[in-house]
């Protein structure tokens, strides 16, 4: 969560992620700090950190915007009902899930107690619909590996 607050500070974002603000927000950033502005090295050492940063920032908000998440909301129900948790871990309130099909996706906000009882339950796919996979933040990422 806090990751998600620092880019939503830095876009200027309150409330949802609307698409079409973020990238007018994100054009403006970089050409406010694009290094080829820059004269004095040590503002362009500035502008490369900050340029890097806007691009992550971009990036993230973008997997996580609710457009985003209503247009691949078929393959993830299918991920989640179809296929089963095969890896997963946790740290400071989130937790990453990887499943069968190879697809991992991060939830944002999750407690310790909340992921002991998801790793302790009978069935974690059973938990995960019923506690986690439909009531946090979440985002894609690690699309599954086409093997040819």
């Amino acid at each position: 969560m806090k990751r998600i607050k620092e880019y939503k500070k830095l876009f200027k974002i309150e409330g949802p992620i609307v698409l079409k603000e973020l990238k007018t927000a994100y054009r403006g950033l970089v050409k406010e700090w694009h290094p080829d502005k820059f004269q004095e090295q040590e503002k362009k050492d500035e502008a490369d950190v900050m340029s890097t940063q806007i691009i992550d920032g971009y990036h993230f908000l973008v997997s996580i915007a609710p457009e985003t998440k209503e247009a691949n909301l078929e393959a993830y129900k299918k991920t989640i009902t179809e296929f089963q948790v095969s890896d997963w871990h946790h740290k400071s309130m989130l937790l990453e899930v990887t499943f069968t099909d190879g697809n991992k996706y991060e939830y944002f906000g999750v407690s310790k107690i909340l992921f002991g009882k998801f790793v302790n339950a009978k069935s974690m796919n059973n938990f995960g619909k019923r506690n986690i996979f439909n009531s946090f933040i979440y985002r894609k990422s690690m699309k599954a590996s086409v093997e040819v």
